[in-house]
């Protein structure tokens, strides 16, 4: 398992998936190391596609927020510019033509819980509480949570999160269609582990494509999603993957082949 680190931030490549881990216990605060270790290591995915990507945090908890000290000062220009900045590794993230999973072990606040929101599939332990608590300190929050939080939940459930600054719990959101599983805290490591692993071993170039698709539905409409169907899914007749599970669904049956991700 090869490892690069990138200040409070690791990088590790384990088979088909890498693990990006946020390790600055015990309260993991996105300082601006952080967010700078974060943005090069998502430049490196950006750089060297895996093909899948599991995001989680060492300690109790994912992360208490933005340090505060950040936000010290700043004029309107300067909030403009780092909220710009801040925004570039998390659409990166975003458009990663691969599986991205993010793990929540315990509290998520803000700038954790908006990379979470840029992420595929969201899973959390029984135990893990979210907010977007910005308004403690007179902000919204300005990582794409509002926006990403409403594609997921609706307009009026972001609003409510974000206007109350509460925390939530693992089950509700997942009632909201914000987390994708709960899973029990205990071995939930090893767990979301197996999880991203399985989903990173599928049919890579496959899974782009629904990402594309899934995407253009929900960002335009269906139709618009119609409308590139034949340029995002006529190419994955030309993959290995393709060719080798037509093969092997011919000869054995459903759910015998494995895939490279070519």
């Amino acid at each position: 398992m090869s490892t690069k680190e990138f200040g409070p931030v690791r990088l590790e490549q384990d088979g088909p998936l890498a693990v990006l881990t946020f390790d600055a216990p015990p309260l993991n605060l996105f300082t601006e190391a952080m967010i700078d270790g974060f943005g090069a290591a998502v430049a490196e995915l950006v750089a060297a596609p895996p093909r899948g990507v599991l995001l989680r945090a060492e300690g109790k908890v994912v992360s208490g927020g933005v340090d505060v000290h950040t936000f010290d000062g700043l004029t309107p220009e300067q909030g403009a510019d780092l909220w710009d900045r801040w925004l570039v590794p998390i659409q990166q993230l975003e458009d990663l033509p691969c599986p991205t999973v993010f793990a929540a072990q315990g509290l998520c606040l803000t700038a954790a819980f908006e990379i979470s929101l840029a992420c595929d599939l969201l899973l959390a332990s029984e135990k893990a509480k979210f907010g977007l608590v910005e308004i403690v300190v007179g902000l919204t929050p300005s990582m794409g949570g509002p926006q990403r939080l409403a594609e997921r939940a609706g307009p009026a459930r972001a609003k409510e999160l974000i206007y109350t600054g509460e925390l939530y719990d693992a089950a509700t959101l997942a009632s909201w269609n914000v987390v994708n599983r709960v899973l029990p805290l205990e071995g939930f490591d090893e767990a979301a582990r197996a999880f991203a692993r399985r989903i990173a071993e599928g049919p890579t170039k496959a899974h782009a494509a629904t990402k594309l698709l899934v995407g253009a539905g929900v960002r335009q409409d269906p139709r618009a999603a119609d409308a590139i169907v034949g340029e995002v899914s006529g190419p994955l007749f030309a993959t290995e993957d393709l060719k080798n599970a037509v093969r092997s669904f011919l000869t054995d049956g459903p759910g015998k082949a494995t895939y490279e991700g070519r």
